[in-house]
């Protein structure tokens, strides 16, 4: 569940609440009971991983993670020099 943030538009109080996607934006300040608190836009806390199973060389870039390079000659010789 994702945590918004609010800001009352009366006493420019500031708050974080947990809530699901699905629930209905808050309304009420807590500080000054006036319904006022409007939802802000963030950018979020990002993708984070927690536990085990994510290492570093996952997204690690570089030819360690690369296909090795294929062969350009046929296996039947067909006349590139290399056999």
């Amino acid at each position: 569940m994702p945590t918004y943030e609010y800001k009352c538009q009366n006493c420019n109080h500031r708050l974080d609440a947990f809530q699901s996607m699905s629930a209905d934006p808050l309304t009420e300040c807590p500080e000054c009971q006036q319904p006022t608190l409007k939802r802000l836009i963030s950018g979020g806390a990002g993708l984070i991983f927690k536990g085990t199973g994510f290492y570093q060389t996952d997204y690690k870039s570089g030819s360690s993670g690369s296909a090795p390079e294929k062969n350009s000659c046929s296996t039947d010789g067909g006349g590139c020099g290399c056999n």
